[in-house]
């Protein structure tokens, strides 16, 4: 995974990703950093044309360790995707909450929101494949379910924020406005992370953002 401002919570094993052969022969990663640097292939590999689907063979091959060693960090393969889900929420949400405590309730809110969650998207491609829910055909449900419930929650910060705004400025239909409107603009973000990750990144998310935005939500 490249270095990107998003990356924050990876960064910290970018230096051994990076240092020289010799450096690497007399000072091995430490488990943590090692961990970090699994992930950070993984979502690096998930970027390539084609690369719905990455095994841990593919994996070991790239980092050159033995899939046994992976799995001296990781119980499972699944425990890996679980930890790229973990950067995917801790990332997200917290944007989506720094939005809510500065931004006041209402449309603007709910479109800053939106305009986070598909920028870092757009940052990090190889978790949009994740995202959307193609790296995790052929893995255990729970991990597509997560990701179900990740929407969930952006659906349910956006209906909340709308319906603040809608009931301070003396709305009527504040409640049934806003879960429609919620709805809307999750549809949107998913659609157009799809499209991002059909085209092999060439469509961007945040095309047109703020002008199609503003169609959904005034």
């Amino acid at each position: 995974m490249t270095n990107r401002p998003d990356d924050d919570a990876l960064d910290s094993a970018a230096a051994v990703v990076e240092s020289s052969p010799l450096s690497d022969a007399r000072k091995r990663p430490k488990p943590g950093e090692r961990r970090v640097q699994i992930l950070q292939t993984l979502a690096a590999m998930l970027e390539q044309p084609g690369a719905e689907r990455v095994t841990t063979a593919a994996l070991a091959g790239r980092l050159g360790v033995s899939e046994a060693a992976l799995y001296r960090h990781f119980a499972s393969k699944a425990q890996m995707f679980e930890g790229l889900l973990d950067f995917i929420e801790t990332s997200v949400f917290t944007l989506v909450n720094q939005i809510a405590e500065r931004e006041p309730a209402g449309a603007q809110q709910a479109r800053r929101m939106v305009s986070a969650l598909l920028q870092f998207a757009e940052k990090n491609p190889g978790m949009v494949r994740v995202m959307v829910g193609d790296a995790l055909v052929f893995e255990h449900d729970r991990l597509g379910a997560r990701m179900v419930q990740f929407f969930d929650r952006i659906e349910l910060q956006l209906r909340t924020g709308l319906r603040q705004g809608g009931d301070a400025a003396g709305s009527l239909s504040a409640s049934a406005d806003a879960q429609v409107q919620a709805s809307l603009l999750t549809s949107f973000a998913v659609g157009r992370l799809q499209r991002y990750a059909r085209s092999g990144f060439k469509r961007q998310p945040t095309e047109h953002l703020e002008s199609a935005l503003r169609l959904i939500v005034l």
